[in-house]
């Protein structure tokens, strides 16, 4: 704590990320409001889960819910894109692989794009590979390809929320951990980098640091942290795996497998989802994980050999899980001038539009997503139990 001087704002964000700068982003929009945005780390920086050329955006979910939520998030990145005068989302068209006695229910998704329609195409192993020659697949394998799906490009997006942010009056500190943050008269003073700053509203947005935060009003969520990967690889045609040739896709079983065209690198990508291990987000290394690896190379080996076994290289992230793998966006009970969002591990589709209903929800209370977020709630039954774990797939 400083003199007693503070600086004031009208919403403070906490963590600069994906989720973060969105809501940099859209509360800035607000005309009026000033906005703070501090993150502990530089800006940009490697340590969490958006760092990457790529990520998946897709209408192909498991609920409903998600499908509307989607929708609303196609809207918010075409909104930043022409704020921004940036492409952000390229599409590619998706394809989800299921094999024979999949761990993941095919009908989940075709009734929930069904519910909400979605149009959507029903292929065999045969028409499969005649559309994309790169696959190799066995004749039990059945295939759902959505048109609207490709690629989120985390590095244009977070940068063009943090752009737009600025140039729409917030201020964004880097370099500035939280040390506390407590309720004061109906407001909050937050003290970071060496300076105290008051709001009426904040936001939380730290993913794999949020029980750090939540610490402050002596709450925390099970949480798993662990750290993953993903690969480039050096295709000796790369051009089987060009954007407007090839689309990104998910093998529906577990492992759980996904991957994308040539985006940002010179072959495409392939991933296993949620693969790695539990770790500390201060204490993690960033060295590969070989017993991933060999569970990817074994995959594309037998079902994307055209995709080689060269790695150009190997990345890691971050995944922060819930018990379910929905995501947290809601207020404290407690203290309800606080937002808090979390991503769950495959957030980075939704982010603008997360970013926006966090926004929604520290300056009207309420947003136009209420029926889309009423799973997300902070206070659900998995997130009150202790000894809850993530599961391992979506």
């Amino acid at each position: 704590m400083t003199d007693g001087a503070r600086d004031e704002f009208d919403v403070i964000i906490v963590g600069l990320g994906a989720l973060g700068s969105a809501a940099a982003y859209w509360a800035s929009s607000r005309p009026g409001v000033r906005v703070l945005g501090l993150e502990r780390f530089e800006l940009g920086h490697a340590n969490g889960a958006s760092a990457d050329h790529s990520r998946i955006i897709r209408l192909s979910y498991h609920r409903p819910d998600y499908v509307r939520l989607a929708k609303r998030a196609y809207e918010s990145w075409s909104i930043v894109e022409a704020e921004a005068d940036e492409k952000i989302v390229t599409i590619t068209g998706g394809l989800d692989l299921w094999p024979a006695d999949a761990a993941i229910p095919m009908a989940d998704y075709t009734d929930s794009l069904g519910a909400e329609d979605v149009p959507f195409e029903l292929l065999g192993a045969a028409e499969i590979q005649r559309r994309w020659p790169a696959w190799h697949l066995t004749d039990d394998v059945v295939g759902m390809f959505q048109g609207q799906s490709g690629i989120d490009d985390p590095y244009r997006g977070n940068v063009a929320h943090r752009r737009l942010a600025i140039d729409q009056g917030a201020t964004l500190r880097a370099e500035s951990p939280v040390d506390a943050i407590r309720e004061v008269g109906g407001a909050y003073e937050v003290d970071a980098g060496g300076s105290t700053y008051g709001a009426a509203r904040v936001i939380l947005t730290a993913d794999a640091w949020t029980n750090e935060l939540l610490a402050h009003f002596d709450r925390r969520l099970p949480l798993t942290v662990t750290k993953e990967q993903v690969t480039y690889l050096a295709a000796s045609d790369p051009t089987l795996f060009a954007p407007e040739r090839f689309p990104i896709w998910i093998w529906m079983d577990e492992p759980c497998f996904y991957g994308f065209p040539v985006y940002g690198e010179a072959g495409p990508k392939v991933a296993e989802d949620a693969g790695g291990q539990p770790v500390s987000p201060d204490t993690r290394t960033f060295d590969p994980d070989p017993a991933i690896a060999g569970r990817v190379r074994g995959f594309v080996a037998d079902h994307l050999p055209a995709a080689g076994t060269t790695e150009i290289y190997t990345k890691t992230c971050l995944y922060t899980l819930t018990p379910e793998r929905d995501f947290v966006i809601d207020r404290l009970p407690d203290s309800p001038g606080v937002v808090v969002g979390l991503g769950a591990a495959h957030g980075f589709k939704y982010a603008s539009v997360i970013g926006r209903i966090l926004a929604e929800l520290a300056i009207d209370g309420s947003t136009p997503s209420d029926g889309e977020i009423s799973a997300f709630r902070i206070d659900r039954a998995a997130l009150l139990d202790p000894d809850a774990v993530a599961r391992p797939m979506i």
